[in-house]
């Protein structure tokens, strides 16, 4: 083997050990993922007046879409759907029947009651939601 040859082999060798180093490197210390960029707390209130509290990131757009997130926190909920968007039925178990004793489950963004159904209701970093089992007076 010329020398020459010899000397290109091995160079290619040191550069692919040198990409190999810089690329560890780089995965080991640079940025690292973070799961969603949106930080939010979700305190849900039964009818005992027992709170709940999820909380952690988000990249959902609306709060139906958080929901479903939380699922894997344990959150459950049942809704319907009319031709005035998502109306929640129960929520951890626990049904609010507005027919039968006027209980409803409603919403609270940032300590103010929600203007907004779930599936309106813009998340925006920082967001505190309630979910509130309340009854009409």
């Amino acid at each position: 083997m010329k020398k020459s040859t010899k000397n290109l082999i091995i160079g290619l060798v040191l550069l692919v050990v040198a990409a190999l180093l810089v690329g560890g490197i780089y995965i080991t210390f640079g940025p690292q993922a973070t799961h969603g960029s949106k930080g939010f707390v979700v305190n849900v209130t039964d009818s005992k007046g027992d709170v709940v509290t999820y909380d952690g990131k988000t990249d959902a757009e609306y709060l139906s879409e958080l929901m479903e997130e939380l699922k894997k926190q344990g959150f459950t909920y049942e809704s319907t759907t009319s031709e005035y968007g998502m109306f929640i039925t129960s929520i951890n178990g626990e049904t609010a029947d507005y027919d039968t004793n006027g209980a409803y489950w409603s919403i609270y963004v940032n300590g103010d009651y929600g203007q907004y159904g779930a599936d309106q209701q813009p998340v925006n970093d920082g967001d505190v939601f309630g979910f509130r089992y309340e009854k009409a007076e």
